[in-house]
């Protein structure tokens, strides 16, 4: 069975940082295009950040930019969104998502991704 689960969410103040994790079952990111996906209450999901598969190619949201950053560690089957300077317009559950392809590029689209955790959700308040 093919999974992926989050970890890390949680409530965090205006200006503080989270790291999420999503760890791969089954199967292996290393050579995959990963990505950072999150959806706010009434909106729909929206791309923050992905990595292509040969891991030489991100791109972030310009909301994000210099504050978040995509990687991975291949043996641990892991990857990462490190969020600095969190901002209330943050807030919502965040997905991984990872593609069936190898070496794929990094697309911030939904439709790019086949696998998809269950959510972290990440709630940015004073």
């Amino acid at each position: 069975q093919l999974t992926l689960v989050e970890s890390g969410g949680g409530l965090v103040q205006p200006g503080g940082s989270l790291r999420l994790s999503c760890v791969a079952s089954g199967f292996t990111v290393d050579s995959r295009a990963i990505g950072w996906f999150r959806q706010a209450p009434g909106k729909e999901r929206e791309g923050v950040s992905c990595l292509d598969g040969s891991g030489g190619g991100t791109k972030y949201i310009d909301s994000v930019k210099g504050r978040f950053a995509i990687s991975r560690d291949n043996t641990k089957k892991t990857m990462y969104l490190q969020m600095n300077n969190l901002k209330p317009e943050d807030t919502g559950l965040y997905f991984c998502a990872t593609t069936w392809q190898l070496f794929g590029l990094c697309v911030l689209r939904t439709d790019n991704f086949n696998y998809w955790g269950q959510g972290t959700q990440v709630t940015v308040s004073s």
